[in-house]
This record gives C-alpha cells, sequence and structure tokens, in this order.
C-alpha cells in the first residue's frame, strides 16, 4: 500500500468493507486480504466489516448469503485476523448504518449516484432490472465509512472513486449542518497491483472463471493450477519467465533465490510448464497450509466465531452509535 506510510499513522483509524461473494481466491488475498492483516499490526486501530447489506444488490438467494457470510469470516479469521487487534463485525448488526444512510440520501446529488460506476455498468448493459438499492449503494458505502470516523480507507485502484464519494457527501452534510464527519484519505494498495487469472490475460476474478481458489479442495487447487494457460513453446527450448502466468504465480509465494532459480530453469531449456506448474502447486499448498488447518478449526467451533462477530459489533456500535447521535442532534432530530 502506499503512501500515507503505515508506519507513522499509529494512533490512526483505518477502516475495510468486504462484500461476501464466494469463496476467496488468490487475486482476494494478495489484492486485500494480506494488507488487512498486515495493517493489522502497524500500530493504527483496525476495523473490518463484513458488507452483507450490499450483497442485497445481486444476490436473492438467503441460504447462499449466509454461508458466504461464514465463508468470509472464516477465510479472515483463518489467514490472522485477531478480533484482539481489529473490530471485526456484520454490517447488517449494525442498525446504525441504514439509518443514517436516509439522512445522507437527503444530502446526496442525484447526479452523484448516476455517475457511480455499478450503476453506470448496468446502465450501459441496457439493464433494465436496475434497482433502487443498486443505484443507492454509494451512499450505503459512504455510511459505512463515514460513521466509524476513519483516517484511512485501504481500497484498490478501481475502488477510489468509492472513498471520493464519501468524502463528497461528508463535506455536503458538514457545509449543511455543521462538522460531524471526517473526511477520510484512501490507501491505495500497490503491493502487487492485480494478480493475473489462470486465462493469462485477465485480472483473476470470479466473474472470469480464471481464479485459484486457496480454501478450495486440493483436488479442485491442482484442477485450476494445472489448467494455467501458457504459451506454446516446447519443452527443450528456452523460456521466458517475465512473460509466463506461472512464473508469476510462483513469484507470489518464493524467496528471491527461489525465483532467481526458477528463472534460470525456464532460460535453460529443458525445463516444461507442467514441471513449474508442479513447483507452483507445490509452494502454493505448502504456504496456506498453516492457514487451511486453523480454517477446518474455526469451522468445527462455529459458536466461536459468531461470538467473535457478536464482540465485534458491540465494539463497532460503540463508535457507530455516538455518531448517530451527533447527526441527530445536528439535523434536528434530537429533541
Amino acid at each position: 500500500m502506499n503512501s500515507p506510510s503505515t508506519t507513522s499513522q499509529s494512533g490512526k483509524r483505518i477502516l475495510s468493507g468486504v462484500q461476501p461473494s464466494g469463496i476467496q481466491h488468490l487475486g482476494n488475498y494478495f489484492g486485500a486480504m494480506k494488507g488487512h492483516v498486515e495493517l493489522q499490526n502497524s500500530g493504527m486501530e483496525s476495523f473490518i466489516f463484513i458488507a452483507d447489506l450490499h450483497s442485497l444488490t445481486t444476490l436473492r438467494d438467503p441460504k447462499i448469503l449466509k454461508q458466504m457470510v461464514i465463508d468470509l469470516a472464516l477465510d479472515y479469521l483463518a489467514i490472522g485476523i485477531d478480533p484482539a487487534k481489529t473490530v471485526f463485525f456484520r454490517q447488517s448488526d449494525i442498525s446504525e448504518h441504514t439509518e443514517l444512510t436516509w439522512i445522507l440520501n437527503c444530502v446526496t446529488p442525484v447526479n452523484m449516484l448516476e455517475q457511480a460506476h455499478a450503476y453506470k455498468d448496468a446502465v450501459s448493459r441496457g439493464a433494465k432490472d436496475a434497482t433502487a438499492g443498486l443505484f443507492d449503494y454509494p451512499v450505503l458505502m459512504a455510511v459505512d465509512i463515514l460513521i466509524y470516523k476513519p483516517d484511512f480507507v485501504p481500497v484498490g485502484k478501481d475502488q477510489k472513486q468509492h472513498v471520493e464519494i464519501a468524502r463528497d457527501i461528508a463535506g455536503k452534510f458538514n457545509r449543511v449542518y455543521g462538522n460531524v464527519f471526517r473526511l477520510p484519505e484512501p490507501m491505495i494498495h500497490e503491493t502487487h497491483g492485480y494478480i493475473l487469472g489462470t486465462d493469462g490475460a485477465s485480472k483473476m476474478s470470479k466473474s472470469y472463471g480464471n481464479v485459484i481458489n486457496m480454501f478450495a479442495d486440493e483436488k479442485t487447487i491442482k484442477k485450476q493450477v494445472m489448467g494455467i494457460i501458457t504459451d506454446s513453446t516446447p519443452v527443450d527450448a528456452p523460456k521466458d519467465p517475465e512473460k509466463d502466468t506461472v512464473y508469476s504465480m510462483y513469484s507470489l509465494f518464493a524467496g528471491e533465490d527461489e525465483k532467481t532459480a526458477l528463472a534460470a530453469k525456464y532460460r535453460a531449456g529443458g525445463f516444461g510448464y507442467g514441471d513449474a506448474k508442479k513447483l507452483l502447486l507445490e509452494k502454493l499448498m505448502e504456504y496456506f497450509k498453516p492457514y487451511r488447518e486453523e480454517r477446518e478449526k474455526l469451522k468445527q467451533n462455529m459458536d466461536h466465531v459468531k461470538d467473535i462477530l457478536s464482540k465485534g459489533a458491540a465494539k463497532a456500535r460503540e463508535t457507530a452509535s455516538k455518531t448517530k447521535a451527533e447527526v441527530w442532534d445536528k439535523v434536528g432530530l434530537k429533541i
């Protein structure tokens, strides 16, 4: 992640929301999840919530949504999110999110929402079933952020607009009613850029079907790794590691000496992409082994997982309720 430097921000507050969308993959892990764990150890106060309300804009199956929420909680706890260091909770457990959304709706210009990426994309595709929820989700997202008064919001470059909209809405409210909301700064993920998918052409994404799911069963992971698309260079011929998806993925896990050794094998020839995929699979399973084992342990004790989320919600509510009280007072709802 780029500036502001996390090493000089002790005592500041960061906040991240993660929408449940199914089994997490390498793109999710290196693009956001790993960074969230690192940030909780940065000296900053960390809030992370599962944005289950946002899933309702596209998902209509309650059983699937419940399972996605559980899976996401398991994934984050397994990789190292520590409830002693991070306020970890479900968005829907904090009713203040939806209550403040109406207040901020009343100061948010319609034309601002019309420029939001998700709604514009739906309109450009000719979607006839775009809902009010899809149109208005940037306001709920702004509340998700502003209600906790964070200093920084870690996001990918393609998500920077969410923070900008939140800042614009906060600024409008503060001008109309008086200062309540802090204007947070985006903290841009830059560690790995985006992770290339198994098709070798697109960003890793479930919608492209080009993912490697680190918490899937080993047979599935092997199939995904061995299915990585490579060029047609013969086994005996030298290969350029910098142009190969397998090498790119291997580099995410390997140390410098390991990367140098593998690159030398590529350039020497007599080393096939199948051999490289086997090394990648081995390295990937080794890297995620402790996380996979921890996830299985957590899965056997769901009462503990639910208790973590419940206690996290209680902590989050302390802050959210104070912000709501300030807003109610400013707008005249407190009598």
